[in-house]
């Protein structure tokens, strides 16, 4: 991957289109789930999509997490404007090893054939920075795991 903004894969160029975050995570590592992932959505020009997937265990502040913490809407289904360019490199683990499995958006309506590239390395977020996101999502907000209905996962 050269960066978070866009990355080739299977000769196709991924730009980034939104992310957003689940608490709890909705894919597991060797079967441990953790407080909190981001999925970071990308589209090819030919509609393709992959979702980047970074797990977040509890531990240090995550200094990324800052400026987004900082403007989380107040209301329920508010929109807002980051405001600035955000650094999302600091969002992932400094290795950069993923697993990759074909799968479905974890939203309705659940389109299947989605590009899973799922980091392998966690980042850290405090159990202060934890909690303002549940709060603001005010309920779990992930997928249920799914069966692997003989999906193929690579590292």
């Amino acid at each position: 991957m050269k960066d978070e903004d866009d990355f080739k894969l299977d000769n196709e160029i991924f730009i980034l289109r939104q992310y957003h975050f689940h608490a709890p995570s909705e894919n597991r590592i060797n079967g441990k789930a953790f407080p909190l992932e981001a999925h970071f959505v990308h589209a090819s020009a030919s509609g393709e999509v992959a979702v980047i997937a970074v797990m977040f265990e509890l531990g240090d502040e995550n200094k990324a997490l800052e400026h987004l913490l900082s403007i989380l809407p107040t209301h329920i289904n508010k929109v807002v404007s980051l405001g600035e360019k955000t650094d999302l490199s600091a969002l992932f683990p400094a290795d950069r090893h993923y697993y990759r499995y074909s799968g479905s958006l974890t939203t309705p309506p659940c389109t299947e054939g989605l590009r899973w590239l799922v980091m392998k390395e966690t980042v850290t977020l405090s159990a202060n920075q934890l909690a303002k996101i549940k709060n603001a999502l005010a309920n779990a907000n992930n997928r249920p795991i799914q069966p692997i209905n003989g999906r193929l996962i690579v590292e």
